[in-house]
């Protein structure tokens, strides 16, 4: 069991339509032996969309992991004090969450623990889904590449020919990614084909 007592706070935040691939992830990552904590953003606590309520999806995350998720700023702010974690995931990570981790702002329970847990100098996993990554958020997405103990999980286009400018993880990257980010080091290659 690789993760076998790797402690890892996994964050979700509002991309609703990749919120399934991220609980595939967190329950592989606990079968294998992680102690993995969840973390939601507001709109993951409080929006059911078409693709499921949100008392759901904090259901899943609960028997997942047994534990209740994190999903206030109160409640992330321990995350960098108490050393809570080996490795934080974002996962899925929107391109609202890009865009204010890239420029300091803090402002959501995933947030605040992405910013806590990087006082440790401690990885930070992002796996991204955003419409815009090749539009507003591509400059974002460049600042957080080269940004200190920052690791992103491969991506690519997912649909260019309808959302030129989307781009989404390659969520089954997120394993090999937190590994190689636990060593210090980015996963390669970050660009991938999305099909």
């Amino acid at each position: 069991m690789q993760f076998d007592g790797l402690k890892i706070g996994f964050a979700l935040t509002g991309s609703h339509c990749m919120l399934h691939e991220g609980i595939k992830i967190m329950k592989r990552l606990v079968d294998e032996g992680a102690d993995v904590t969840p973390i939601i953003s507001y709109a993951v606590e409080s929006m059911d969309t078409k693709f499921g309520k949100a008392e759901d999806w904090l259901n899943q995350f609960r028997e997942i992991t047994n534990k209740e998720p994190i999903h206030t700023i109160p409640g992330a702010e321990p995350v960098g004090p108490q050393k809570m974690f080996d490795c934080l995931v974002i996962a899925p990570c929107t391109g609202n969450t890009l865009a204010k981790l890239a420029n300091g702002i803090t402002d959501t329970p995933a947030l605040m623990a992405s910013k806590s847990h990087l006082r440790n100098q401690r990885p930070l996993v992002l796996a991204i889904s955003t419409n815009d990554g090749l539009g507003l958020n591509a400059r974002n997405i460049g600042t957080l590449l080269i940004t200190k103990n920052i690791y992103l999980v491969p991506f690519g286009q997912d649909n260019p020919q309808v959302k030129a400018n989307s781009l989404v993880a390659h969520m089954d990257k997120i394993p090999e990614t937190i590994l190689m980010a636990c060593t210090g080091k980015q996963i390669q290659p970050v660009l991938l084909d999305y099909r």
